[in-house]
């Protein structure tokens, strides 16, 4: 079967634009468009994050402790449903970074707090401005009402 290159001219209509193929039952689905989105923001998250070195995980860790000093591992990977194994690494890299430190849990003497540091405080504040506005930029299609909407109903899948 011959497939053609991506640099080979695509089947257009008459009208200049290439073949649309029908997509419908594709876009009746909600994976399907959850996925196309997250791909765009995805994308412009990459790119705007990049200065900072951090993906997207980083960037959730980082926030959570922002807002919750002192979580614990435990209490991050039941929020963002993660292993605990690829939550070891991401944490003994962000320690190597100097964005967090381990401190002893005050009523747990069994774990370990997660704290930023002022570094990590200060790259925080930062990030989240900037995923604020590329979060506008990405849905700036929306109305702020429609934003809403759309939040409220993608976590009535998975809260």
């Amino acid at each position: 079967m011959h497939r053609p290159s991506k640099n080979s001219s695509a089947k257009t209509e008459p009208t200049g634009k290439p073949d649309r193929l029908d997509a419908r039952m594709l876009e009746a689905l909600v994976g399907y468009n959850a996925r196309r989105a997250w791909l765009i923001v995805s994308g412009v998250f990459a790119e705007r994050m990049a200065p900072y070195g951090l993906k997207q995980i980083d960037f959730s860790v980082l926030s959570l402790l922002a807002h919750n000093p002192g979580a614990t591992s435990r209490q991050l990977c039941n929020t963002l449903d993660i292993l605990p194994p690829n939550l070891v690494s991401l944490v003994a890299t962000l320690d190597s970074r100097g964005l967090i430190e381990r401190r002893p849990h005050p009523h747990d003497g069994r774990a370990v707090g997660l704290h930023l540091t002022e570094a990590g405080e200060k790259l925080i504040r930062e990030a989240e401005q900037t995923v604020t506005q590329l979060e506008a930029d990405a849905s700036a299609r929306l109305t702020a009402r429609e934003r809403e909407t759309l939040i409220r109903l993608l976590q009535k899948i998975y809260l």
